[in-house]
């Protein structure tokens, strides 16, 4: 997704009855690589017996294919238009912090 000419990844997950996600080994080392170079990607999680979905930042992938997604630190939100609203800042804030002109030495 392109949000007013910044960058961001999500990757749509289903919260299993287990309460898990089908996380491979490939897309955490994909959303750990993109983290690492100051991109910004998430896990966006939706369990079918709700309403809400749950927001996850890519770094967190390591524990999401470990451990069930109620022991992960995420954000949830009762849907889509919340859950923009909240992210917008943390969006402007990361790509600040990611273009700010490097200090001169």
């Amino acid at each position: 997704m392109v949000w007013d000419g910044l960058p961001l990844w999500f990757e749509l997950k289903i919260i299993s009855k287990v309460n898990r996600l089908n996380i491979t080994p490939h897309q955490v080392a994909w959303h750990m690589a993109y983290y690492a170079r100051g991109g910004l990607s998430f896990f966006l999680a939706k369990a079918p017996s709700s309403r809400g979905i749950v927001l996850f930042s890519g770094s967190k992938g390591p524990e999401l294919i470990t451990k069930p997604v109620s022991e992960v630190q995420g954000s949830w939100f009762e849907g889509p238009a919340p859950l923009f609203e909240a992210l917008r800042p943390e969006i402007e804030e990361h790509f600040r912090r990611a273009l700010r002109p490097a200090p001169r030495g």
